[in-house]
């Protein structure tokens, strides 16, 4: 029965994950998007299955545990640190052999399994290029069933693992630590089913999101998430690090979107979560699990996607303001007058528009001068006129109330497009003007500025802060520039 199959699943997850020796070593960067963290299992003669989080993101997460008078133990508080830290590899760990190599080869074939350094560079290496790990083996499966074997595999021989999606986050999480097996989804990228009625896709994980979003195009629909990165990032990655990107305003998180899926344990077992009911009552609903998860409760095969159907009407806003309180009143005005058809409202400040406008080909100003502030907003309806007067009257009540000092309205899709080249260009500019630290927050809105104000008060002239982000979402994108990696800077940071 059904019900059966949720208890089982429930016992499994909770009988590998109780035990005190089986804590994550660092909680993840939640808003970076299309990786899938890192899991490293060990078999029985290593004392258990062990999950852990092998990367090392700038910003990091510790859950501690203190006793109470009544003896029970709860997680009382978060703290959060972006030091470097020195870690040895586990001894308990195996290193590859040629055992190994034969056995993952008749498994997966010669074409599969990826022992070329040239080749392995490029997976060992983050995006950012800031974080370089020394695997010596990339495998890309090309089923659920194969992935289990891996896994089993690898745990029975306390092999260190690192599943991998599109590789496109910014904080070293899909990347080796050490020497750890890389298992690639990206040969798992077909689309199993679609439901025009519905509007549910079902995917295998290793489908990179811009094809999903062409795919749904083709039949009038749209994926609720989009990301600066969709070219390359893959729905597993995007659903195992709980991906926000540009439309959460809209369409809320991967939590109130994906279904169901399937997950292959750090021991090979598969859980098939794989529901396609929007209500589902049956137990416990274990896929919020891995959701965000980052790949430490176990690898993302495939998913159930809820996508809403492609609305005809859509408008695009660049505005400049005079100040942070002016965005904030902006959004609120934007909320009240814009109301359903309002679908994203993204906030950069003028270091953020300066370094799109130096570093990016072809990007130009919309506007002309420079501001202190900028917003884009994008609607989409169903009725043109109808979403165009109220945008206008809502852009002419904003300037009559001050809190614009200008703006433009794109006039057809390549306009649009251009707008939104800027804000989804911000990372790779960064990239190009040198060293970055970076960091996801997600802050009451009334305060998102002011760690961006502080930050440049602590840090002067040392290194340049730049603010940009969801505001709609209460997200910031805290990024510190500068032209090399400095450990004075950072030090700053948390002083």
């Amino acid at each position: 029965m059904k019900m059966d199959r949720w208890r089982a699943s429930a016992r499994r997850i909770l009988k590998l994950s109780s035990r005190p020796d089986r804590a994550p070593r660092s909680a993840p960067d939640r808003g970076n998007p299309a990786r899938h963290g890192s899991l490293h299992c060990s078999g029985r003669s290593c004392g258990g299955t062990q999950f852990y989080f092998g990367h090392r993101q700038p910003l990091s997460m510790h859950l501690r545990e203190r006793e109470f008078a009544s003896g029970a133990s709860f997680i009382q508080s978060r703290w959060f640190g972006s030091m470097a830290t020195k870690i040895q590899r586990n001894p308990k760990f195996a290193t590859i052999n040629s055992d190994d190599i034969r056995y993952f080869t008749d498994l997966l074939g010669d074409k599969n399994v990826i022992q070329d350094e040239d080749a392995l560079l490029a997976a060992n290496m983050d995006w950012m290029r800031k974080y370089k790990g020394s695997s010596k083996l990339l495998l890309l499966p090309r089923s659920t069933e194969e992935v289990s074997q891996i896994l089993k595999y690898c745990n029975s021989r306390c092999l260190a693992v690192v599943p991998q999606g599109g590789n496109t986050g910014l904080v070293g999480g899909s990347v080796p630590v050490f020497d750890e097996v890389i298992v690639n989804l990206g040969s798992m990228n077909k689309v199993l089913s679609f439901d025009e009625v519905s509007g549910i896709l079902v995917s295998e994980a290793g489908c990179i999101l811009e094809s999903l979003v062409n795919f749904l195009d083709s039949k009038g629909f749209i994926m609720p998430l989009d990301l600066g990165a969709k070219g390359s990032c893959q729905i597993g990655g995007n659903v195992s690090t709980n991906a926000g990107g540009l439309r959460l305003l809209r369409y809320g998180s991967l939590h109130a979107n994906v279904l169901g899926l399937e997950a292959v344990l750090a021991n090979g077992d598969v859980l098939d979560m794989l529901g396609t009911l929007r209500k589902d009552n049956t137990g416990y609903d274990l896929k919020h699990l891995f959701i965000g998860s980052e790949g430490s409760l176990g690898i993302v095969t495939k998913v159930s996607i809820l996508t809403p159907p492609k609305l005809s009407s859509v408008n695009v806003a660049f505005l400049a303001c005079t100040d942070y309180l002016s965005c904030q009143k902006l959004l609120l005005e934007a909320r009240r007058k814009l109301g359903e058809v309002l679908s994203a409202f993204e906030f950069l400040d003028e270091q953020a528009m300066d370094l799109a406008l130096n570093h990016l080909e072809g990007v130009r100003n919309p506007l002309p001068a420079l501001h202190k502030f900028y917003v884009l907003i994008e609607t989409t309806g169903s009725d043109e006129r109808s979403d165009r007067e109220k945008l206008e009257a809502f852009l002419v009540h904003s300037m009559e109330e001050g809190l614009i000092s200008d703006g433009v309205v794109a006039q057809d899709i390549q306009q649009a497009s251009s707008v939104w080249n800027i804000r989804e260009g911000i990372p790779e500019a960064l990239m190009k003007a040198g060293a970055v630290y970076k960091y996801d927050l997600s802050i009451p809105i009334e305060k998102i500025y002011d760690i961006v104000e502080e930050m440049r008060n602590k840090l002067g002239h040392s290194a340049r802060v730049v603010g940009y982000g969801h505001l709609g979402d209460g997200n910031l994108h805290l990024n510190i520039s500068c032209p090399q990696y400095d450990d004075a800077v950072i030090s700053f940071v948390f002083l």
